[in-house]
């Protein structure tokens, strides 16, 4: 049984990322669930939402993201997370998320670990370079400089 990932964070994040990671995997729709935290909204209301998410993953173990930590969304999300059937990470960004939807087959702490990685490992500075072995043509400088 599929692990189920619950993304809570301050509107829209929450749902874009699912859209997103569901054009990768749309048949990941009912164990990926999203929850949308607007500024307006209360701790207890939002609270309560979440805790009906989970709920509504039907799943024995629950994953749950949230963008910020200390922030409402995850305050609220530690609330209903307990550990052992459901674990919180903090910091989702979107391969975080493709690596968790893609391993959600496997057990609650491994897909915690794999999220950790996937969120990490897919940060780096991308060096603006010719691909290699490869010059850039006369008119690419132009290109990408606009001040001239």
């Amino acid at each position: 049984m599929n692990t189920g990932i619950l993304i809570v964070a301050h509107a829209p994040l929450a749902s874009a990322l699912r859209t997103a990671a569901l054009h990768v995997y749309p048949e990941a729709a009912a164990g990926v669930l999203a929850l949308d935290v607007a500024a307006q909204d209360s701790p207890e209301l939002t609270r309560a939402a979440a805790q009906a998410l989970l709920s509504q993953l039907g799943t024995p173990q629950a994953l749950v993201l949230t963008d910020v930590f200390g922030a409402t969304p995850c305050n609220v999300a530690q609330k209903v997370v307990d550990g052992l059937h459901s674990k919180l990470v903090a910091g989702v960004n979107l391969p975080m998320l493709l690596r968790t939807v893609n391993y959600r087959q496997e057990s609650l702490d491994v897909l915690v670990t794999r999220a950790l990685a996937g969120g990490a490992q897919c940060i780096m500075q991308v060096a603006v370079t010719a691909p290699q072995n490869q010059h850039r043509k006369p008119h690419d400088q132009h290109q990408h400089d606009h001040s001239q």
